[in-house]
């Protein structure tokens, strides 16, 4: 086939964007290792700041409000829980799997300054956190 053929350009265009989309959930949803050494999850998380301070998004679908820990200190927010499977033990066979499942912890480094949490709330499998700027007095 010739370079100018529409199905060969087409073919080699479709399986970058493949490409691409499995390394972005790699990246998104990688394991790392918590502080305990089992193997853990990160969840993607975006930041964005204002003159008031920083708004914190957490996709968490599936995960109860009520099991998350979040704790703020040393410039680092860290948000930890567990999410649990769908289905119970037993004799159930999995025929794919590519969402993370079990405990899973991610600290994100926050800019410079000092925060304390202001607002907490979940919304449409989000976590959402806004963390009010402290005065360097």
């Amino acid at each position: 086939m010739s370079s100018r053929d529409p199905g060969s350009w087409m073919w080699a265009q479709a399986l970058a964007l493949l490409e691409e989309a499995e390394g972005l959930h790699r990246r998104f949803f990688r394991l790392a290792v918590g502080e305990a050494h089992t193997p853990v999850w990160e969840l993607p998380v975006d930041i964005f700041e204002d003159q008031g301070g920083l708004t914190i998004v957490a996709a968490l679908p599936g995960v109860s409000p009520e099991a998350v820990r979040i704790e703020i200190g040393s410039g680092i927010v860290s948000i930890a829980a567990v999410r649990p499977m769908p289905v119970g033990p037993g004799a159930t066979a999995i025929h794919r799997l590519e969402i993370p499942y079990g405990r899973f912890e991610r600290r994100v480094e926050l800019p410079p300054g000092r925060y304390r949490l202001e607002h907490e709330q979940v919304a449409n499998g989000c976590l959402l956190l806004r963390l009010g700027r402290l005065s360097e007095f």
